[in-house]
Parts: structure tokens; C-alpha cells; sequence
């Protein structure tokens, strides 16, 4: 059995927050359990790579229809019966089970592109499924997919150090690092040199224009609640960005405190009826 490393009120931004509606939050929820259960696979250090390939291709199965009774499953097999209900495909996560296929498999990525092209696997498809769960339209698409890959990076910085350590796994671009004159061995220091300083403020900046595009695009998306749970998630992403910057991520855990976050709720509040 693998227990889940986080749950849903432990990730940096809401998952199914209260200004979602009440029919709607159910299915978000189921669909983030699986989503969870499948990221916690990949993520383990006491599975062997074939295990967990293994275990993914099961899930993935199951999220087809077929069949592999096994208890590791049912988060799929609930979130396919939520699937059938609301009308939404379950290729989103069928995508992002792709992503953690690929986290088994590759350690690093050589350049932007390459990381983008994982953000399309990893992150695109979460905003994807919430765009189709609240009929909010093709054109909302652009802004969430920027908003989700800015989020996703965020997260790839906040964890470099734990990522390496821990699952040699590197989502930094290679060539930024060689652009320095040093390689990923600097992940590891006590606290980051001026060239590594250099490495995260460069991505931070290319973070930072996609959050930008990401709020003036908070127009399209038609539903009202997911408007406003956008806005919101836009200024926490904002605010971490801003904390990255002024903080060291090697030397210590950057998070935001909840009094910040409670802060980032009145400014999407803002936002979102400015986008209204």
C-alpha cells in the first residue's frame, strides 16, 4: 500500500477550494486522488523503476476500462466513474500519467523546450480538465495552460534540492546550468552560489511573463467560482515567485504562511472582479 505524501489541503494552492461549487468540488477531488496516487509512484524511492512503471501502466488501464482489480486502482476506478458522469474525457489524466511514466524514466532536461514540452504532460492537463469540468470553453485554455506550467516550475524550484538528493531527478534546464560554468552538483550545496543564484532568476523571470499572460487572460473563462478560484490561484503564484526570488530555495523550504495566503485570496478577489 502507498500512503500519499501529500493531500489535497497540503499543496501550495487550492485543490477544490470552497469557492468552487458543491456539485462540482466532489469530482476535482476524486480526479486529484488519482492524480496523487499515480505522482506518489513515480516519486517513491523504495520502488524499483520497473515496479513503478508497472503499477502506472495498471492505473492506466483501469482509466480505459479495463480491469485490473487490484486495490492500487481504485482511486482510477473512481475517478472513471466520475468521468462518466460529468462527461469529461479522462485523457487529462491519462496525459498526466504519461508525465509520471516519463518522471520513472528521464533524470534531466536539457533546455527550456524540453521542459515545456513535460509541463504539457505534467501540469497543462490539470487546468485543462477544470476548464471542461466547469464548460468554461476552448479560449480559456491559454491562460490556464501558462497559468499551470508557471505553477509547475514553481514547484520544480521550491523542490530542486529534494528532487536530486533524493530521486537524482534534475527539471532545470541542463544548458542554464552549463551556461554558469557549473552543473547540478550545486543543487547540493548548504546554499547557492551566485552562478545557481543567476540559474533560478532567469527561470523565475520566464515564470513571471507567463503569470502576467495567465491573469489578463482570467476574462475567458466563463465560469464565475472557477474565475475567481483562478485569480486567486494567480496571486498565490505570483507571491511565491516573488518569494523565491528574495529567498534561497537551496538553503531552505520556501512556502508561503497562511497569513500570505489569506492576503493572496483578497487580491484575487480583486482580480477576479476586475476580470468580470
Amino acid at each position: 500500500m502507498i500512503r500519499p505524501s501529500k493531500t489535497k489541503n497540503e499543496e501550495n494552492f487550492p485543490v477544490g477550494s470552497w469557492i468552487i461549487s458543491t456539485q462540482i468540488r466532489p469530482h476535482i477531488h476524486v480526479f486529484y486522488n488519482c492524480v496523487r496516487a499515480a505522482d506518489d509512484v513515480a516519486d517513491n524511492p523504495n520502488l524499483k523503476p520497473e515496479e513503478k512503471l508497472l503499477l502506472l501502466k495498471q492505473m492506466d488501464l483501469e482509466l480505459q476500462g479495463k480491469s485490473q482489480k487490484t486495490d492500487f486502482v481504485k482511486p482510477a476506478i473512481k475517478h472513471l466513474a466520475s468521468s462518466k458522469q460529468t462527461g469529461v474525457t479522462i485523457e487529462h489524466a491519462r496525459h498526466l500519467l504519461q508525465a509520471f511514466l516519463m518522471d520513472v524514466e528521464k533524470k534531466r532536461y536539457q533546455n527550456w523546450s524540453e521542459l515545456i514540452n513535460y509541463c504539457q504532460y505534467s501540469a497543462v492537463p490539470v487546468g485543462r480538465f477544470l476548464i471542461d469540468l466547469h464548460s468554461s470553453g476552448a479560449e480559456a485554455r491559454k491562460g490556464t495552460d501558462l497559468l499551470c506550467i508557471a505553477l509547475q516550475i514553481l514547484n520544480h524550484l521550491q523542490d530542486c534540492k529534494s528532487d536530486y538528493l533524493e530521486l537524482d531527478r534534475v527539471y532545470l534546464p541542463q544548458d542554464l546550468f552549463k551556461a554558469q560554468n557549473i552543473d547540478v552538483t550545486a543543487l547540493s550545496a548548504r546554499s547557492s552560489n551566485p552562478a545557481l543564484r543567476f540559474v533560478f532568476d532567469v527561470i523565475l523571470k520566464r515564470i513571471n511573463s507567463m503569470i502576467k499572460a495567465a491573469r489578463l487572460q482570467l476574462p475567458f473563462i466563463k465560469d464565475k467560482r472557477l474565475r475567481f478560484e483562478t485569480a486567486f490561484i494567480v496571486s498565490i503564484a505570483t507571491a511565491l515567485s516573488k518569494k523565491l526570488s528574495k529567498k534561497d530555495p537551496i538553503a531552505q523550504n520556501i512556502k508561503l504562511s497562511k497569513f500570505r495566503k489569506f492576503w493572496c485570496i483578497l487580491i484575487g478577489v480583486y482580480y477576479g472582479l476586475k476580470a468580470s
